[in-house]
């Protein structure tokens, strides 16, 4: 009976065509590889299932040295980075990786809740914000898991991430100390912990600020470039415009500045923009995106150190840790416009 062999590095190369330096630097150090080149690496990853050589060690020594990290889009330009901490930290403990691309598809997410059941991994790193929903005997037989960047909205499982409310609480306090108060926030959402949060420390902001709630510009959206287009176009049918955009996160502020830019609207002196994430797209932008930048690498960190705890059946002194963000002034913002103040 024939078997198969596990994937290599050349595997990745070939699927992915590019060298395996490339394959190498996308994976250790892909701040220093093209987005659209770590993109096909990291499907080609999740195609062929490659993983270092602690598989092969796992299955050896008869259990699993391996953990599981499942994300919904292994092409969001915050994976990579975080997956950089992962795996250092991984490594560091002699594990190795596995990566799970959901592609929002949730019988792919029953399919690894499966695999997990299977004893295949020692453990589980959470991108997708949620667990399944219906098959609560898998779900308690879980290993260890930790989610990272998006909450786990319907888990109660421990969680690393940005502190969401401070970062956006940083933006909405630079617009007002740029004379702003009709400030618009785009992207607020019911089931993503994360934006929720986002939103959160947007009140706060304007609270502090003394702006009425009857005087927010609130819409809701999913993080998309589309949707942050659309939020403006919806802004512009009511007539409501704000004198400044505060985005739920990069993409979506990308997307309010394509739709100002083709309205032929200047950016920053008719409108000011901020984003979210400090993603490689957002310094490239014309004018370039004051954003907030999330420690993607030190977040990966914390959340396998935070795994590896409860992995050794210790109780973690936290459950929840928050890293901070920081504010990244570029040029999507100034003071409001007093020709658009005149309308």
């Amino acid at each position: 009976m024939s078997t198969s062999s596990p994937a290599t590095i050349e595997d990745v190369a070939r699927i992915a065509q590019v060298s395996i330096a490339t394959v190498s630097r996308a994976i250790h150090t892909p701040e220093k590889v093209a987005n659209s080149t770590r993109l096909k690496v990291n499907q080609a990853i999740a195609i062929t299932g490659y993983t270092t050589n602690a598989m092969a060690r796992s299955l050896r020594l008869g259990r699993s040295n391996m953990i599981l990290v499942v994300a919904p889009d292994i092409g969001d330009p915050n994976f990579s980075n975080i997956l950089v901490g992962l795996e250092n930290e991984a490594r560091a403990h002699g594990y190795g990786i596995l990566i799970g691309h959901t592609q929002n598809d949730p019988q792919r997410g029953l399919e690894y809740l499966k695999f997990l059941n299977s004893n295949q991994a020692a453990g589980l790193i959470l991108f997708t914000g949620i667990l399944p929903f219906g098959h609560q005997s898998m779900t308690a037989r879980l290993p260890p898991s930790v989610g990272v960047f998006e909450p786990v909205y319907n888990g109660g499982i421990p969680y690393v991430g940005v502190d969401d409310i401070e970062g956006a609480r940083k933006a909405v306090d630079l617009l007002i100390a740029e004379g702003h108060r009709k400030i618009a926030f785009i992207g607020d959402s019911r089931t993503r912990l994360a934006y929720s949060r986002r939103r959160q420390g947007y009140d706060a902001g304007l609270d502090a600020a003394g702006v009425p709630v009857g005087e927010r510009i609130i819409l809701e959206g999913d993080g998309t470039i589309e949707s942050g287009r659309l939020a403006l176009e919806q802004l512009f049918m009511r007539d409501t415009l704000p004198s400044a955009f505060m985005c739920v996160n990069d993409q979506t502020a990308i997307g309010v500045m394509i739709g100002l830019g083709a309205r032929g609207y200047d950016i920053p002196n008719d409108f000011s923009v901020t984003g979210f994430d400090d993603v490689p797209q957002a310094s490239f932008m014309t004018p370039a995106l004051t954003t907030i930048r999330q420690p993607r690498t030190a977040i990966g960190k914390s959340a396998m150190a935070l795994l590896f705890e409860l992995l050794s059946n210790s109780e973690p002194a936290e459950t929840e840790i928050l890293l901070r963000p920081d504010l990244i002034v570029r040029n999507s913002v100034s003071a409001p416009s007093r020709r658009l103040q005149k309308r």
